[in-house]
């Protein structure tokens, strides 16, 4: 049977200081001076359209994302959050995630986001090598990242997350396993570590840099996996590592196929309908400059049908590292977990997946081999 899963907001900030060449987001460079007042007026009058969707539910988790959220003012990311607040109950531990990158934060601000209500701070650090920061197109350095890591762990955050690639241009075996070992000197309970990829419409696709072969990478991966565990990081999610009680609940209502509303330029929500039996994705205006005049800010909603349900659900759910309960594949799609028992058993065949009365779980073949385990099921 469908039942209302938890619900998250994501709200995204599309400006940014410049583009990077490898980043396919909705991102914006900044020119003069940001529209912040507008921006958050605009975000609010976004989320009270979506209040029907709400349906009597608490916000357990907001992430803030871009672009670079940490270009708006600490003022102005309080007024947003107290704003959300008014319109819907925060759960009692909400977890409350910014974006931030280590070039466009006032080290001394830090301290005012946490005040301003954000409990846990995600900065793109991407490399401590100068040489890679520099091909990556960034604009902080080694010392900076530091800084900024240095100033999350003191600024009362109740977790701080730092975002890291391998597979990066011209990169040793030696260079990425110094980016982990830097990293984990500075204590961060939670690490994202992912591997480089070339997306179209991205300056890295039009001219494509010389990146590390397929044993290279895979030597980086398999000896990347091993050092982060030996660390006490354990993965949770395909790119995601955290100490023990530090896992980012964002990302995993997210996959595991729970609700979030999404307010901003482009942004993406995802939301279960029990009247209507209905399960809707929800994509906002695109451009700012379009997305400041509306009115109505939603640019298309279309429904999942039954039909697409499984393979959505199992989609997101694979990423995750945990066992999948079959109730919970029934709560999330409203459909019986018999809908997939063929798949299952094809998956089972080629030892990607294992099973038990109540649950079904990835092997380590499965984790590795995501994309085969998902055809067993188109």
């Amino acid at each position: 049977m469908l039942t209302l899963p938890p619900l998250s907001l994501y709200i995204h900030i599309p400006w940014c200081v410049q583009k990077c060449p490898y980043c396919d987001f909705n991102s914006h460079g900044q020119n003069g001076e940001l529209p912040q007042q507008e921006y958050v007026d605009a975000l609010l009058a976004d989320l009270k359209n979506d209040l029907h969707y709400v349906q009597g539910r608490e916000i357990h988790t907001i992430f803030i994302g871009g672009g670079t959220p940490s270009l708006f003012d600490a003022a102005q990311i309080e007024r947003l959050l107290t704003g959300v607040n008014e319109m819907i109950p925060f759960s009692e531990q909400i977890e409350i995630t910014m974006e931030a990158n280590p070039g466009t934060l006032e080290h001394d601000d830090f301290e005012a986001y946490s005040k301003a209500g954000v409990t846990r701070l995600s900065i793109g650090v991407q490399s401590f090598s100068t040489d890679k920061l520099n091909l990556l197109g960034r604009i902080h350095g080694k010392d900076e990242a530091e800084v900024a890591a240095q100033k999350a762990q003191s600024s009362g955050y109740r977790s701080f997350n730092l975002d890291l690639m391998h597979g990066l241009p011209n990169q040793s075996f030696e260079e990425a396993m110094a980016d982990i070992d830097t990293a984990a000197k500075l204590s961060p309970p939670h690490l994202s570590w992912y591997q480089l990829t070339i997306e179209q419409n991205t300056l890295f696709h039009s001219k494509p840099p010389q990146l590390p072969d397929d044993e290279a990478l895979w030597h980086i991966y398999e000896q990347g996996q091993k050092k982060l565990a030996d660390l006490g990081y354990e993965q949770y999610e395909i790119s995601a590592y955290a100490k023990p009680g530090f896992q980012c609940q964002h990302n995993i209502n997210y996959w595991q196929f729970g609700d979030y509303l999404g307010i901003g330029c482009g942004a993406h929500g995802k939301v279960t309908l029990l009247e209507q039996n209905q399960i809707l994705r929800t994509v906002k205006i695109k451009h700012p400059k379009g997305y400041l005049a509306a009115d109505e800010y939603t640019f298309d909603t279309v429904e999942v049908t039954e039909d697409e349900r499984p393979l959505e659900y199992l989609m997101n759910r694979f990423r995750l590292m945990s066992a999948i309960p079959k109730a919970e594949f029934e709560q999330r799609t409203g459909l019986s977990h018999r809908v997939i028992a063929q798949g299952i058993e094809k998956a089972k065949s080629k030892t990607l997946l294992i099973e038990n009365e109540t649950h079904w779980e990835l092997t380590a073949k499965g984790k590795m081999f995501v994309n085969e385990l998902l055809s067993q099921f188109c």
